[in-house]
């Protein structure tokens, strides 16, 4: 089965946080809780002028390496599906707070109003419907949310790159 990632290019973010509404909107998120997150990384000088960086966050799904989360889980509440999917059932979630302490990305956040930890499902809703993530590509202004195969989506960052590159 073909795995599933959404990759982020970092350099490509100018911050505008529409896969922050996107996402929320779509998954009717409580107060403080985000699925993705848009940090301002830094600000340097480039060519004179002030340049901002920004940090995309959410989980990596099939991108992670050995998906800590999953075998930390006494409930087994979060699987990864066959496409790469890493799911979280909040039904069998108990709240123990294992998976945010065994994220290397930061990526699951304790939803204290129902006890329950939650993360991104990578809109999997969505893609079992043949759409995109709602924070992806057709949201993201910058175009630097990828949705795909992992091999297929490094060479479009990287023509996207060069092309930037030549601007």
């Amino acid at each position: 089965m073909k795995q599933l990632a959404l990759i982020v290019d970092h350099e490509a973010c100018w911050g505008c946080l529409a896969c922050e509404v996107a996402c929320k909107q779509e998954n009717n998120a409580d107060p403080g809780i985000k699925f993705i997150r848009v940090t301002e990384e830094a600000v340097r000088e480039k060519n004179g002028k002030p340049f901002f960086s920004f940090n995309v966050n959410a989980c990596r799904h099939s991108e992670c390496e050995g998906i800590p989360c999953v075998d930390v889980c006494p409930t087994d509440a979060i699987a990864v599906r066959g496409d790469g999917i890493v799911v979280m059932d909040t039904n069998e979630c108990v709240g123990c707070n294992l998976c945010p302490l065994s994220c290397p990305y930061d990526a699951i956040v304790i939803n204290e109003n129902e006890s329950v930890t939650q993360k991104c499902n990578l809109c999997y809703h969505r893609v079992d419907n043949g759409l995109l993530p709602a924070c992806a590509d057709n949201v993201c202004l910058a175009h630097c949310i990828y949705f795909g195969d992992p091999r297929d989506v490094r060479p479009r960052i990287e023509s996207r790159r060069m092309v930037r590159e030549r601007l």
